[in-house]
């Protein structure tokens, strides 16, 4: 697929000095996409899924998958037209306007900065339960440092994080299908909070898919964007969907809905039940292990979307600079790694995930409706369309103070927005 004009306007546009260079493939594609879609969301988000739906949760499992992958090749198609650092950022203002690109940069800046911290004191919980927060701080100030290295130095990080969270859900699997306690009538669809419960609990599990942005955030970095990120997007996706269903079956199956709802480390108390307690420590470390995936790509791509607001002065032009040695935007990663590091410290995690769902949907509603405008065949807005309705759904199923607090923060960024175009205008 040729890359538009206008996007090649934009690319020549990019001030001197601050573009980034390709070097990633689509197996690093995947990976990256991978290390933050199968990362401590399995851990953690089947629990909250299950006290909102029951059983159910296998169907808000379906809901999340599907709304995911019309996000997915929406993306991927944006994606290839405009292969440049920013993901929907870009993409609403290539195709619906400044406003709207902005709104989608500030909802996941904002959101997967949140998401960050959440992911950060994870890791402190589960490696060091009693001094969490700092385990959290140093986590992020450990990955910046990764980060500001160079991307390829991230994609080689990533690979090995992979493989070991997938050799943890792997175990945990076999030995919860493999063991007495394994009891398929406990897969039976039981919905005792209605629609509305399935709704919420495809919000929460939605927060676990949502990895595949970073593809898309990292296209100025990718070789041949128009081929590679249209392939790696749908494949990470489809492979976190099979292994995310293969974990909720198999833990659901032990513990059952209320046992599962429960849980504070599901997985960890589904090989209890099975029988295996020595390997709980394994899933706390994959856990952990998990988690410093998820923050890595997450930094990665929130960094990315900083440096395209930068460059259209949305945030400080300052940290659109690109190290000369490293090819990295390094002060949108310090600024970054910053302000993580202060949220790790001092916020809670389930907050931060409520509120990061909410920016995270309002984020991908962005990018179907600038994927709706890409043709006009009906055919080829079925995507799209569908998309959007299930983000807005979503988003407004949330729990009540996650919906507020996230519908607040957008409106600050919309005022911010307002009194920069009156500054401007004078």
């Amino acid at each position: 697929m040729a890359v538009s004009p206008l996007s090649k306007v934009r690319l020549v546009a990019t001030p001197s000095g601050s573009e980034l260079r390709r070097t990633l493939g689509v197996g690093d594609a995947v990976v990256i996409g991978l290390g933050s879609m199968v990362g401590a969301g399995v851990f953690a988000a089947p629990a909250p899924a299950a006290q909102a739906a029951g059983s159910g949760l296998l169907l808000g499992l379906a809901v999340a998958a599907v709304v995911a992958y019309c996000n997915a090749m929406s993306s991927a198609r944006l994606a290839a037209r405009y292969p440049a650092s920013g993901g929907t950022y870009v993409y609403g203002r290539e195709r619906l306007g400044e406003f709207w690109g902005y709104l989608a940069g500030w909802a996941f800046v904002v959101g997967k900065t949140a998401s960050c911290a959440a992911m950060a004191l994870t890791v402190g919980a589960y490696v060091w339960p009693e001094q969490a927060h700092a385990v959290a701080v140093a986590a992020v100030v450990a990955l910046t440092a990764v980060n500001y290295g160079g991307v390829r130095k991230s994609a080689w990080l990533t690979r090995v994080i992979v493989a070991v969270v997938l050799a943890v859900l792997a175990s945990v699997v076999v030995v919860s299908l493999a063991s007495g306690e394994a009891d398929p009538g406990r897969l039976g669809i039981e919905v005792p909070n209605g629609a509305g419960g399935v709704l919420q609990a495809a919000g929460l599990l939605f927060f676990a898919f949502a990895g595949y942005a970073r593809i898309a955030t990292l296209g100025e970095e990718v070789r041949d964007p128009a081929r590679t990120i249209p392939r790696a997007i749908p494949l990470a996706l489809g492979i976190a969907l099979v292994v995310y269903a293969a974990v909720v079956v198999a833990v659901l199956s032990v513990l059952g809905a209320q046992g599962l709802g429960d849980a504070t480390a599901p997985l960890a108390d589904a090989v209890r039940a099975a029988g295996v307690p020595g390997l709980a420590p394994v899933v706390r470390v994959g856990a952990a292990v998990a988690a410093l995936g998820s923050l890595l790509a997450l930094v990665l791509g929130v960094s990315r979307t900083t440096l395209a607001m930068a460059r259209d002065r949305h945030l400080p032009g300052g940290l659109a600079a690109v190290h000369p040695r490293f090819q990295v935007p390094h002060r949108a990663e310090l600024v970054v790694g910053a302000v993580v590091a202060v949220l790790a410290a001092t916020v809670d995690v389930r907050g931060a995930i409520g509120f990061s769902s909410f920016g995270v949907l309002t984020y991908y509603a962005v990018a179907n409706a600038s994927a709706w405008t890409l043709r006009s065949e009906p055919a080829a807005r079925v995507v799209p369309a569908l998309g959007l309705a299930g983000c807005l759904v979503l988003a407004f199923s949330l729990p009540g103070l996650s919906v507020a607090m996230g519908a607040g923060v957008l409106v600050v960024g919309v005022l911010a927005y307002g009194v920069r175009r009156s500054r401007a205008g004078r």
